[in-house]
């Protein structure tokens, strides 16, 4: 599954819309505070305060273009303007103080599920953090690539995993955003945490300082992928609906590639500036809740 440091859209003509109502309480009473690149907007809920995209493309369309193995490659039919290889130090950066920032809340040890693994970054660095890794990832190639970090990696979604399998944590970066019924789907993770162990969800922040600067043109609205946008309150929310206990807060600083930053202004820069990285604030909201005890 896509990381935020994807920045593109992907190219493809919406031969299937839907028009939801919103996803986080049914509601179809809603507004829209933005208009994205046709035929796609940001619908607001004005019952729940959620923000979602409206139309969107159906789930089975969108889930194609995920398994497909170019998804990673970058440029327009995939991953973003930068390849998810060519991002592999910022988001190494990246994971490294998010666990860091777990093993302080005394979140990591024992069994790790990460939904959405990518190329296994996460799983790698964790070595030290948990005795068991696991990930799973709809990119077939993805999962192969995460496999070399010694993890058990499964391709496709959560359903994959053998019946019964549970973790002490759970993590879904940069996931949520592109779960079009994420109610069931946090229940889905809950049934794989153990009593008492915690699930961890980081996302785009539509509620952060960078969203309020650039408006219409913030790069995480990325329709057709992204067909919800959470800030913390929501984030929360669902964490509760699923049952979740004892939900908080966590900083999730976010590092970029230098050059990723540049193409947003419209620069090209040497390859020699590829290794270096720029950590941007206000990007991502993260929230975890505990699995009540039985």
């Amino acid at each position: 599954m896509a990381h935020e440091s994807k920045t593109g859209s992907v190219a493809h003509v919406p031969a299937e819309l839907e028009y939801p109502a919103c996803p986080l309480c049914q509601s179809d009473r809603r507004g829209f505070p933005f208009r994205l690149p046709a035929p796609y907007g940001v619908a607001r809920c004005t019952a729940c305060g959620g923000y979602y995209l409206y139309p969107r493309l159906i789930e089975s369309a969108m889930q194609s273009i995920y398994r497909e193995s170019s998804y990673y490659a970058g440029g327009e039919s995939g991953y973003g303007n930068t390849s998810y290889r060519a991002q592999e130090s910022a988001l190494r950066a990246t994971f490294k103080r998010f666990l860091q920032n777990l093993a302080k809340r005394r979140l990591t040890g024992g069994d790790l599920l990460e939904v959405g693994c990518g190329y296994g970054y996460l799983l790698d660095l964790a070595r030290p953090f948990f005795s068991n890794r696991t990930g799973t990832d709809f990119s077939a190639e993805a999962a192969a690539i995460a496999r070399a970090t010694d993890a058990e990696v499964f391709v496709g979604g959560v359903e994959q995993l053998p019946p019964g399998a549970k973790f002490d944590c759970v993590l879904a970066t940069q996931v949520i955003e592109h779960i079009y019924d994420p109610l069931p789907f946090v229940k889905q993770l809950v049934s794989h945490t153990k009593p008492g162990g915690h699930i961890v969800l980081a996302t785009p922040d539509i509620g952060g300082g960078l969203r309020k600067v650039l408006g219409s043109r913030w790069p995480s609205f990325k329709s057709p992928e992204h067909v919800i946008y959470y800030d913390f309150n929501t984030l929360g929310l669902l964490l509760r609906q699923a049952g979740l206990d004892d939900v908080r807060r966590i900083p999730y600083p976010h590092a970029f590639p230098f050059s990723l930053i540049g193409s947003k202004f419209g620069l090209t820069l040497p390859s020699s500036f590829g290794h270096l990285k720029i950590w941007v604030p206000a990007t991502c909201v993260a929230a975890y809740g505990r699995v009540p005890n039985e």
